[in-house]
């Protein structure tokens, strides 16, 4: 049985969260939760970095025949994910937090790019 592109594409998106949750980690940040899935929206990581909560959007974009990695994360997207992360935030305690991206073009820790306050909540 031959296995479904897109089957590849969520195995290699499942790659490349674990390769920035490693990236991360080594960088000083405690992976908290990945996959946080709330009806309308997701978030790939979420992480603490010291007293910020962070949620991290992670794009793997092996071609950039439509843009590349970061071109992919549209005003949609990023509305999806605020959505995810005020569902997160609903009932704890009130924390800074902020939204990063991990994009990469390949499955190589050197090819990481890693772009802090990427956009806000307001955005």
């Amino acid at each position: 049985m031959q296995a479904k592109a897109n089957d590849t594409t969520t195995t290699r998106g499942r790659e490349a969260e674990t390769l920035a949750a490693h990236y991360l980690e080594s960088c000083g940040q405690r992976v908290l939760a990945r996959n946080f899935l709330v009806r309308g929206g997701e978030i790939d990581l979420i992480c603490r970095d010291g007293k910020v909560l962070v949620f991290v959007e992670v794009r793997l974009r092996s071609r950039s025949d439509f843009g590349g990695a970061g071109a992919s994360i549209t005003a949609s997207k990023r509305r999806r994910i605020i959505l995810a992360a005020r569902h997160y935030l609903a009932g704890k305690p009130e924390c800074d937090c902020r939204f990063d991206c991990v994009l990469l073009d390949a499955l190589d820790t050197s090819r990481i790019e890693w772009i802090k306050n990427a956009f806000s909540a307001d955005d």
